[in-house]
């Protein structure tokens, strides 16, 4: 039972972690934009003079999005000390009795 506990509670803390949402969102702007770079034409790359932007930042994206992607695989985030499944966080901290 306390390692069920302990497990969602760290799935909780991976879920809201910040590294999550940063490196999910630039994994998927990489990939649309790296598909766009693959597929522009010659007008839109000259207009860039000459240099295949879209692909070159799409790539730099995705390869951002995923080094915080195991960033956050290799550093997994601790739960909160402290914080039991048997407390009532619905009380404010002000309203709460201190011997509690």
């Amino acid at each position: 039972m306390a390692n069920e506990s302990d497990a969602s509670r760290r799935r909780v803390v991976r879920l809201f972690d910040v590294r999550l949402v940063i490196g999910g969102l630039f994994v998927v702007y990489g990939v649309i934009v790296t598909l766009i770079g693959l597929f522009d034409t010659s007008a839109e790359i000259a207009k860039a003079q000459g240099v295949h932007i879209n692909l070159w930042m799409g790539i730099a994206m995705l390869v951002f999005g995923l080094l915080m992607l195991l960033w956050l695989r290799l550093s997994p985030p601790e739960p909160v000390p402290g914080l039991t499944g048997d407390e009532d966080d619905t009380t404010p901290s002000d309203e709460r009795d201190p011997g509690d």
